[in-house]
């Protein structure tokens, strides 16, 4: 058994799974707004089989799918945090980045928020060399995230998920992507590259990137990853 990585955010804590989050994941899983996007809501037992494999993962590698706790109340919101998956496509082998939160704890910048320190913990960390993220078309609140965190997409990597029948609503998918250096290089508050300043300007930090950067603490050790400060967060998905 690997030794777990936690991290931990402005907000957030992404930790081990308890016993007690069962339950609330087992009813997001179940919410049919939540699972728009997936080819159907799943069942107690299918929460429990997923939950079982996420913690699987984490004990073996000591980094996976996070539980995300709102650090204010305590709270079970979800999960974040990085994943190899299992379907076979062009891009694959890889490791992207996933979420999935209580509705809740929509429209708060969670997911951005602690996805950008799952991203961190990736290039920086586990020294990988790309993150990817994928979704169907539909799934502009997914792709409105993975476009905060400064990923791209490239139309001709669209691709028809392995997994589904090629006339279902969900078969299209959009693929995201996010290199270290691309990661590490300047981003503007919509996650695009920041443009060049002015001379005169060349000693002034660009908007927001002063408070872009935060400490915190993955295994006893302190680190820097993308985050913002309360006066800098937005309501995002």
């Amino acid at each position: 058994m690997t030794h777990l990585t936690e991290l931990h955010t402005l907000r957030l804590r992404l930790r081990a799974w308890r016993p007690e989050d069962r339950e609330s994941f087992a009813t997001l899983n179940a919410d049919p707004t939540v699972m728009e996007h997936f080819p159907e809501p799943l069942s107690h037992s299918q929460s429990d089989l997923l939950a079982d494999r996420i913690e699987e993962h984490l004990q073996k590698e000591g980094w996976g799918l996070w539980a995300v706790e709102v650090a204010r109340t305590q709270a079970f919101a979800g999960f974040v945090g990085l994943n190899r998956p299992a379907l076979r496509a062009r891009f694959t082998p890889a490791v992207e980045v996933g979420w999935r939160l209580a509705r809740q704890y929509w429209g708060n910048g969670y997911a951005t928020e602690a996805a950008e320190a799952a991203l961190a913990y990736g290039f920086q960390s586990r020294g990988l060399a790309e993150i990817v993220s994928f979704t169907s078309t539909g799934n502009l609140r997914s792709q409105r995230v993975m476009e905060k965190l400064g990923m791209r997409r490239n139309p001709e990597d669209d691709f028809d998920h392995p997994g589904l029948p090629r006339d279902h609503r969900l078969c299209r998918h959009v693929l995201y992507r996010l290199t270290r250096s691309d990661w590490t290089a300047p981003r503007d508050r919509e996650g695009a590259p920041a443009a060049p300043f002015p001379p005169s300007l060349a000693r002034v930090p660009p908007p927001d990137a002063a408070h872009r950067r935060q400490s915190g603490t993955v295994c006893g050790m302190r680190f820097d990853f993308p985050a913002r400060c309360p006066r800098c967060l937005e309501k995002r998905p």
